[in-house]
């Protein structure tokens, strides 16, 4: 019999943990202190210095591991970088009163209490999973890349789902799909909505407003994490914050330590049913979203659960077009804020350019170069254009949405959850959409898998109805 011998320990494997690397952490530090205005120079000079790199370009961790000492410089330069001052910080707060200041046309209470039907939630369940599900085999590819996919099997503009029939191999070979979406979600593999974390935020707000009701704190939602959410499927911002948590940090403080995702999408993609469950009421579903988002975000991430929260609730309300639900998304976001202006930005570009893929240029020309592609910026400036362009249809909506790049499965799901609000029931979504769904999700938060979409919609209304 042969005995291996035991493995070197420098031939032992190592473990690259995605989003929570100090040496992987320190570069996007340094990206979001220059969006800020934040003078890091001398911190820069220091890191580069030492031999540290660039935060990975796409990736959530580098390769190689980094030295022990390489790392320690890591978390000591972190805890420096977030002593500096933005002289931005005016005009972006966090706190809730400061933000309620800084709005001048803040939304007041509705006149009348508005209902929203369990059709409509259906048709925003299905609507979100769609949007989610077209954009899970292109994330992380270059906008080039999705055009020349969609392209090679017909399918420019985004109408029907992504498909490798038809496509080159070679064009295949230098634009592969996402390598854990791909079996799940091209044309010829859906079999029901697959897990993905945009579902399974809602899943975990619906699960929070069941425990705690709307009067829960963002405490009750760290405990609800811990004890229902899997660590391994959290990401950014949020994956820092759960490991603050099981480090011993308090919210709202786990946004802010060692988070430089902290203005990055994730908090937007936790808003949809903060927003479903306020038909009519923009700033009551702004206000709960905002404690729900301060727990792994700041400033601009908190503005983006708001905005789509507030949009949403509009759009619950059944009394408005889309131009309608995201004029009073922007009503609860400071005005001065970059996050207003990328909104802004968004919906001028797509009323000025007759084109959607001129819409799209203009806003990779704005942000490719300074911003991350799940920075909440430039997906809040896509997903206002991509659903002005497509002005309430729900398969422009969701194409657009996905069709421009970065982050596409979170604004698919948005733009869907949003248009299939405003459609009103599932009926009026195309079948070639929903269909596929075969009315089940898979998901790790517990006691949902393999639900059905009108269960969730059942579920929903009741936590709408309750006071």
């Amino acid at each position: 019999m042969n005995v291996r011998p035991p493995r070197a320990q420098s031939e032992a494997p190592h473990l690259r943990l995605t989003w929570v690397q100090p040496e992987d952490l320190v570069g996007h530090e340094l990206r979001q202190a220059a969006q800020d205005g934040r003078d890091a120079r001398e911190i820069e000079e220091r890191w580069y210095a030492a031999g540290g790199a660039p935060a990975p370009d796409r990736a959530g961790a580098s390769e190689p591991p980094a030295s022990p000492r390489l790392r320690e410089l890591a978390g000591h330069l972190l805890d420096e970088l977030a002593l500096l001052d933005s002289p931005l910080a005016p005009d972006e707060p966090t706190g809730p009163a400061e933000i309620m200041a800084a709005c001048p046309h803040w939304p007041g209470p509705p006149e009348a209490a508005a209902t929203v039907g369990r059709d409509r939630l259906h048709a925003a369940w299905l609507g979100r999973a769609a949007g989610c599900l077209l954009g899970k085999p292109v994330e992380k590819l270059p906008l080039t890349g999705i055009r020349a996919l969609a392209r090679a099997a017909g399918n420019w503009p985004l109408a029907t789902w992504f498909t490798e029939h038809g496509v080159a191999p070679e064009l295949l070979a230098a634009h592969p799909w996402n390598r854990r979406s791909a079996p799940t979600s091209l044309a010829e593999n859906i079999d029901g909505m697959p897990e993905d974390d945009d579902l399974n935020y809602p899943l975990l707000t619906l699960l929070l407003l069941q425990r705690h009701g709307r009067t829960f704190t963002t405490a009750d939602l760290a405990r609800l994490w811990l004890d229902e959410l899997p660590a391994g499927r959290t990401f950014t911002a949020e994956r820092i914050a759960y490991g603050n948590l099981l480090a011993g940090v308090e919210p709202p403080e786990t946004a802010r330590f060692r988070n430089p995702f902290r203005e990055w999408i994730g908090a937007q993609i936790r808003a949809d049913v903060h927003g479903w469950t306020h038909p009519g009421d923009p700033a009551g579903a702004a206000a709960q979203a905002h404690r729900d988002a301060v727990l792994t975000h700041t400033a601009n991430g908190v503005y983006g659960a708001m905005f789509t929260a507030a949009a949403l609730a509009v759009a619950a309300g059944g009394e408005s077009d889309v131009h309608g639900c995201l004029a009073a998304g922007l009503r609860v976001v400071p005005p001065h804020s970059r996050y207003a202006r990328a909104v802004r930005l968004g919906i001028e570009t797509a009323r000025t350019e007759g084109e959607f893929d001129a819409v799209v240029d203009r806003l990779h020309a704005a942000y490719d170069s300074t911003h991350h592609w799940v920075h909440v910026l430039p997906n809040a400036a896509l997903l206002a254009a991509a659903l002005t362009h497509a002005d309430g249809d729900f398969t422009r909506s969701i194409g657009c949405a996905v069709s421009g790049g970065w982050d596409t499965d979170s604004n698919g799901a948005t733009a869907g959850s949003l248009a299939g609000l405003l459609a009103g029931t599932p009926a009026a979504l195309p079948d070639h959409w929903t269909a596929p769904l075969k009315n089940r999700l898979a998901t790790s938060v517990p006691g949902f898998d393999r639900t059905g979409f009108d269960t969730l919609a059942a579920l929903t209304h009741q936590e709408a109805l309750r006071p």
